[in-house]
């Protein structure tokens, strides 16, 4: 079997940093994953894309919520996609529905013309769907090269078997990436089973905050934070190895 990949859900620049120092094999860059992850900040992209050594993909996404969107965010999706090639950012991660939960097609297509010579992968709009089956057909029509997806589940192990059953679908034509939930106790039998080569982990964990002083007044508004960790990155990478 060819070597398989990691790749990391980085939710910040210091997330990134941790994926590269920890081995993975490429970033997916976002900010606000409680959201489900939105486009990063320009200047994250920068600084990223300038420390980076390893392939750096960027999620296109202007908002939490559904995948439903208007022409004033598909404008900020195109810049932002315009924006990654300026940066030359290895690939950008896309994905729409129409109201009916069907692949928009119209709006993919834009963005993929903007991404030019970058590579794309369909991001977990995928999972909300209403036909998997069929969202994987206008994925391979598109020209992506892959689909991260859960298998429509709540995470990637509930869904392995329909991930599975993806993977026969495509035949080859598209690369199915299992991602949700995915851990070093569970990452090699989620590939196993779900016959993939390709995992999307965050391998985060929490980081403290080193203020000495806090404003304990400000609810919902802690000091603290989560960030993928190197650590975790390379047990993960060992695992696949191994």
């Amino acid at each position: 079997m060819s070597r398989r990949i990691l790749e990391i859900s980085a939710n910040s620049l210091g997330s990134a940093l941790a994926a590269q120092a920890g081995g993975a094999d490429r970033v997916e860059l976002c900010e606000n994953l409680g959201e489900g992850g939105t486009t990063p900040s320009y200047g994250t992209l920068a600084v990223a894309r300038e420390r980076l050594r390893i392939p750096l993909y960027v999620l296109i996404r202007p908002r939490g919520g559904d995948f439903l969107y208007d022409e004033p965010e598909l404008a900020a999706m195109r810049a932002d996609v315009e924006a990654c090639v300026r940066l030359g950012c290895d690939g950008v991660v896309i994905g729409a529905l129409d109201a009916d939960g069907e692949v928009d097609a119209a709006i993919c297509r834009e963005l993929i013309a903007a991404a030019g010579s970058l590579g794309v992968t369909f991001h977990r709009a995928f999972d909300a769907a209403r036909d998997q089956g069929l969202a994987l057909e206008a994925a391979i029509a598109l020209g992506c090269e892959r689909i991260l997806t859960s298998g429509g589940a709540a995470d990637a192990w509930n869904g392995a078997d329909r991930i599975a059953a993806l993977v026969e679908q495509a035949a080859g034509r598209i690369s199915l990436m299992a991602g949700a939930g995915v851990t070093v106790q569970n990452i090699v039998a989620l590939a196993q089973r779900a016959g993939v080569g390709e995992l999307h982990a965050s391998a985060k964990m929490p980081k403290r905050s080193a203020m000495r002083y806090r404003n304990e007044a400000l609810a919902g508004l802690s000091a603290d934070w989560e960030q993928s960790d190197e650590q975790r990155v390379r047990a993960l990478v060992q695992a696949l190895r191994a």
